[in-house]
């Protein structure tokens, strides 16, 4: 990804920080540990650390929905979508048994799995508190548009979980799992800030269907990085996606081409043994070979311009339409 942070992001981040740190402090002392830790300010030893943790996108989507209402911020509901993507990832590395997140020891791999997966519980928890105890007039829409992205997220989570043990993955239900997946939260943090102020349906509608389309070109972004990612971009080990033998978006599309390279990558990906690093370089060979790869960034591309035309007619100041932009482009701009 480039270096270049979008200034809408840097400046949602100075904003939410406090509003984040404020949450965290509700917890008790043994998961604010792990969650101070897993938000990136704390050490293993619960030391303060000076950077890390992620980079505020989704927090700052939220900001700028709710100024594309008109309104300056949504601070509570920029908040607490950035709480349920913390969650998601602290459950999500147990559950692929990632051992890395952003370039350090995943949380369970540092305080274990039951502490993790609470401190996860907790941080959706107060999602939902911050949201019903704020001021705003659309908090409960708000509430329950972040409800519903969440049981989506689960939802695609659970499918992506299944595909791992499955040889027949449709490329539409490859899809469909990536709009749950990650479109719906992102589909959720470009609407919730208009929806938190009261925002005519029109405009919610529009921010929602951008964000789903820049969600399913970020995972197709992704996706690609899983497989040809250096670990210096993704923080994990490279091939990390083929090493788990997941049903990634490239790999799905290569899988079902018909070519004599699916067959191959078929084969290869079913075998009962572990994949040796030849066996990962041989697979990663075949995605390309059988045009997933291709395919994946034809599609991001496209999913890119979609969600760029439903902004075009949206009802908000132009300012705020090209801030979405950069940001979509900076999500979708990953390094391969």
């Amino acid at each position: 990804m480039s270096d270049v942070v979008p200034p809408a992001v840097v400046t949602a981040r100075e904003l939410v920080q406090p509003v984040l740190r404020a949450a965290v402090t509700r917890l008790d002392p043994i998961t604010a540990r792990v969650a101070a830790y897993h938000l990136g300010w704390a050490d293993e030893d619960g030391r303060p650390v000076t950077a890390g943790g992620g980079k505020a996108l989704r927090p700052a989507l939220a900001v700028l929905s709710a100024r594309a209402a008109g309104a300056e911020r949504a601070l509570a509901a920029a908040a607490a979508v950035e709480l349920v993507h913390a969650f998601s990832l602290l459950h999500d590395d147990i559950m692929d048994g990632d051992r890395m997140r952003r370039h350090r020891r995943a949380a369970w791999t540092v305080f274990g799995q039951p502490a993790a997966i609470l401190a996860g519980d907790a941080l959706l928890s107060l999602a939902g508190e911050l949201l019903l105890e704020d001021t705003c007039p659309g908090r409960v829409p708000a509430a329950r548009c972040l409800a519903t992205a969440t049981r989506r997220l689960i939802a695609g989570q659970a499918l992506d979980l299944e595909f791992e043990r499955r040889d027949d993955v449709s490329l539409d239900e490859c899809r469909h799992m990536s709009a749950h997946k990650t479109g719906a939260l992102l589909a959720c943090a470009c609407s919730i800030g208009a929806i938190a102020v009261d925002a005519p349906a029109p405009l919610v509608a529009s921010l929602a269907a951008f964000g789903a389309e820049v969600g399913l070109a970020f995972q197709l972004a992704d996706d690609l990085l899983g497989i040809w990612g250096s670990p210096a971009a993704t923080g994990k080990p490279v091939l990390s996606d083929l090493r788990a033998r997941k049903k990634s978006l490239p790999v799905v599309a290569a899988l079902t081409s018909g070519t004599r390279a699916a067959a191959r990558l078929a084969a290869l990906l079913s075998a009962p043994h572990p994949l040796s690093e030849g066996d990962l370089r041989d697979a990663a060979a075949l995605v390309e070979d059988a045009g997933g790869r291709s395919w994946a960034e034809s599609e991001a591309k496209h999913r890119l311009d979609t969600a760029g035309r439903h902004l075009a007619d949206a009802d908000m100041a132009p300012a705020v339409r090209a801030e979405f932009l950069d940001i979509a482009r900076f999500l979708t701009s990953r390094g391969h």
